[in-house]
């Protein structure tokens, strides 16, 4: 069976630095895998390559297309959603506008509101502020409003930039925890790149380790957590 994201010696460039050598990566439909490295390692980068927001050579397909080469609209419009690290919302507009956006690609009227609703019962808080400028939402709620900005569009797969980033732990552990509830409950594949090695291996079903734009390490994220020579080399914990 064929992997539903597949990468393929993939390079990518700022300019003329070279950021990905040789990426090679892949995961499986309704599965978690996480990107883990340190600062700088080329975890964004591999986000931004997927959805073709830099130049990039060799090849990237999604269930069995490729989609390398496509404009990032188009990726969008096949089902791919990314939360960039600092949520990106629109802070001068409401939630709920916010959330429309999401849905801009959508021509489903009534499934859209309906999954506006849907998102107001997975994260109650942003029900509360509705109406409210997405600028001053705390961070939490920043992070949860581009979440669920992101799952309006239906995905297929939800890119997710540094999720944990800033916020409390406590705030942490509920986005993981409606993550893990979204990948299980709706389907949606899910590739996370995250500081919080930890957390990520706990949620996650697969993990690639990268290391100055290379792959320095791939397994299942239970095998990496317990490896201590990954953990102390790559993984800072």
């Amino acid at each position: 069976m064929s992997a539903f994201l597949e990468a393929k010696d993939l390079d990518a460039f700022y300019g003329q630095v070279q950021a990905l050598h040789g990426l090679s990566l892949s995961m499986e439909r309704g599965t978690i895998t996480t990107l883990l490295g340190a600062n700088g390692a080329g975890k964004t980068t591999t986000l931004r390559a997927i959805c073709n927001m830099i130049r990039t050579s060799g090849t990237i397909s999604l269930n069995g297309q490729r989609i390398s080469g496509r404009s990032t609209e188009r990726i969008v419009e096949m089902g791919v959603a990314h939360v960039p690290q600092g949520r990106g919302t629109f802070t001068t507009l409401s939630v709920d506008e916010n959330l429309r956006l999401g849905a801009m690609t959508r021509t489903d009227h009534r499934g859209i509101e309906d999954d506006i609703e849907k998102m107001f019962a997975r994260f109650p808080i942003l029900k509360k502020r509705r109406s409210q400028q997405a600028g001053t939402l705390s961070g939490g709620e920043q992070q949860m409003l581009a979440v669920a900005r992101a799952l309006m569009l239906r995905p297929q797969l939800m890119l997710l930039d540094e999720p944990s980033f800033g916020l409390a732990p406590l705030v942490v552990q509920e986005l993981f925890e409606i993550l893990g509830q979204v990948n299980r409950d709706d389907g949606v594949s899910i590739l996370v790149v995250e500081q919080n090695a930890q957390l990520a291996l706990k949620i996650a079903t697969k993990a690639y380790v990268i290391a100055s734009g290379r792959i320095a390490m791939s397994g299942a994220a239970e095998e990496i957590a317990q490896d201590d020579e990954v953990r102390k080399s790559y993984l800072g914990y």
